[in-house]
């Protein structure tokens, strides 16, 4: 067959515009098939969600209908009112705005008015997982959870210094459960007394088990420092103890017990029995890394019982306290409250004296004096380095003394050689004859390491801190993060910290300076003494930016009092001349330094001896 020009050309064109229709059409079908898949799915989302809405509000409709009907049948003799939601009763003082549930009677959750947590919201105790309840009988072989029960609660009645309100539950034949509780104007403190009537029917074999469940909640920052910072504290036999909360424990506790309480790093909830616990028991869980965000510290399960065997009436007075680890408002109740702030703890628990009678006096004087806390720690600081500058100038003079005698020392080395038995000998002498002792140096730094941990525990329960911003630290009581790291460098806990940059920088400068006035011949040595400011980077870089603020105005101070005293005070040549004469002066010596001698001296005889019956080679 023989196809023209036109043809072909027709041909093409017609193929050209077949396959475009087939493209174009193919591809609005796709459009459109895409854009019915799109309503569909719509749809399907818009029904889901009401059905789940629907099943939801059933469900829990249900489950409402089944827990009334439960409670209903659990309640026994007591009445209950046909309405079972939950009904929330809130009193407020200055201080602080506590939620009270009528489903068993207690305070739900306790918000404080002058505390904010580290993302602005309102600090809030308890909440959703905290409850007190026990089991009382409601009936023959019949017994219910008071969060079981709906109180019936009373109106808020104003008193001289504050608020009561009264939760009920009453029979007809005389039983009752009141549940009182007070709040003071202006106080943290709950005052709360259960009365029962009928206490020998409603408590099998008179006892009372308290289950106080509480949900410890994150309140700052660093959820890992503020784990690591709170434990449950307890005063019990007379004394404050804690435990620390690890990773969960179960502590029991005695018949001498007077409070228990879930401290945090800045904020506490405690029970207060004015009688003492028969006894009592805490198991706590502490969620893992991976539940981070969860923001808890800790859920806890107590156990409070009291024993109130064959009384037909009895009351209970418990105080709750929900609110600041403030140390002078704990201190005003008189029950040792105040130990939950931890100015002092372990084996260093006794710098708790130099933080209570000295630090703290000091600190909070200043305060109400300055509106800066930054600055009140540098004013602080220098109180501080005034008070130890004793110990500090007879630390410099004692190096002194030995940069001095250096160079006879060097000669002692020379003299002798090996043999250090009689080197120690010949250098106690020469100390001795100079007026030096060789431990000047050491024992002023020993003095001033309970001052160290002072500080230190100081710094990190000190509440007046929290919140408090200083040049670029946001919040004095934790750290000053200028840099986000990457999680897997070790220690560091994602974050640099400025102030404690400047800490390592100026201890750094300190040792360097004491290497070049005091060279050492040991190599090991040479680098020990700059591993110290090394390692305050990793230690210190989560530590409150109070304290690292603290530790380089200490450390500048050092550095300034060690060129005023070492350049101008002290007068190496006159110092010289002084030892000199010293060593013309007889020595008197004392028993231990006879005594030293004595050893020493037959340790020498006896090498000497060793020496003389070896064979000659």
């Amino acid at each position: 067959m023989n196809f023209d020009r036109n043809t072909i050309i027709g041909f093409v064109a017609m193929m050209v515009l077949l396959f475009g229709y087939i493209f174009f059409t193919q591809k609005q079908q796709a459009a459109l098939e895409l854009e019915k898949k799109h309503v569909a799915d719509s749809i399907a989302k818009v029904e889901a969600k009401q059905k789940k809405t629907i099943d939801t509000v059933a469900a829990k409709q249900d489950s409402e209908r089944r827990d009334s009907a439960i409670n209903a049948k659990a309640a026994g003799v007591f009445p209950q009112p046909a309405n079972t939601v939950e009904q929330i009763t809130v009193v407020e003082n200055d201080v602080m705005k506590v939620s009270f549930t009528n489903k068993g009677g207690y305070p739900k959750s306790v918000e404080l008015k002058n505390y904010k947590r580290f993302d602005g919201k309102p600090v809030v105790l308890g909440g959703d997982g905290n409850q007190f309840v026990y089991t009382i009988n409601t009936g023959n072989n019949q017994s219910a959870l008071t969060s079981q029960l709906n109180f019936t609660a009373g109106q808020v009645e104003k008193t001289a210094d504050g608020q009561t309100i009264k939760f009920s539950l009453a029979d007809s034949s005389g039983q009752s459960v009141e549940h009182i509780f007070s709040i003071k104007n202006n106080d943290y403190l709950i005052n709360w007394a259960i009365d029962l009537a009928g206490a020998d029917k409603l408590l099998t074999q008179g006892i009372l088990n308290i289950n106080w469940d509480i949900t410890v909640h994150q309140q700052e920052k660093d959820l890992k420092y503020e784990k690591g910072q709170s434990n449950i504290g307890y005063f019990e036999d007379g004394s404050y103890d804690f435990k620390a909360s690890g990773n969960g424990d179960t502590r029991k506790f005695g018949d001498k017990t007077k409070w228990l309480g879930m401290k945090q790093q800045f904020f506490n909830t405690t029970v207060i029995s004015a009688n003492s616990f028969s006894y009592a028991e805490s198991n706590w869980t502490v969620p893992s890394k991976e539940q981070d965000s969860l923001q808890k510290v800790m859920d806890v399960k107590n156990v409070l019982r009291f024993s109130v065997a064959g009384a037909s009436k009895a009351t209970i007075p418990l105080q709750l306290y929900f609110g600041p680890n403030d140390f002078h408002i704990l201190k005003a109740y008189n029950n040792k409250l105040e130990s939950h702030v931890q100015l002092g703890y372990g084996i260093f628990a006794f710098v708790k004296y130099i933080n209570r009678f000295a630090v703290m006096p000091v600190f909070d004087f200043l305060r109400s004096h300055i509106g800066s806390i930054g600055f009140v720690i540098l004013l602080l600081t220098l109180v501080i380095r005034l008070i130890i500058s004793p110990l500090t100038y007879s630390s410099y003079l004692s190096g002194a003394k030995m940069k001095v005698l250096r160079p006879e020392i060097e000669e002692l080395k020379k003299k002798h050689g090996g043999d250090q038995q009689a080197m120690s000998m010949e250098q106690m002498k020469l100390f001795k004859q100079a007026g030096v002792n060789p431990l000047g140096g050491c024992i002023p730094a020993v003095l001033q390491i309970p001052i160290f941990f002072a500080l230190y525990s100081f710094f990190n329960s000190n509440i007046a801190l929290r919140g408090e911003s200083f040049l670029w630290a946001k919040d004095l009581s934790s750290y000053d993060s200028i840099l986000h790291l990457p999680s897997y460098i070790p220690l560091l806990n994602g974050h640099l910290s400025l102030f404690t940059i400047t800490a390592t920088v100026t201890s750094f400068l300190i040792s360097a300076y004491n290497m070049q006035m005091t060279p050492q011949d040991n190599p090991v040595m040479k680098y020990m003494i700059y591993f110290f400011p090394v390692m305050m980077l990793f230690f210190f870089n989560s530590l409150p930016s109070a304290l690292t603020w603290y530790y380089t105005v200490s450390n500048i101070v050092t550095l300034i009092l060690q060129l005023v005293i070492q350049k101008v005070i002290i007068d190496e040549t006159k110092l010289h001349a002084q030892m000199q004469e010293n060593k013309k002066k007889p020595v008197t010596k004392s028993k231990w330094q006879e005594r030293l001698e004595q050893v020493q001296q037959s340790n020498q005889k006896l090498q000497d001896m060793q020496k003389k019956g070896q064979p000659k080679k």
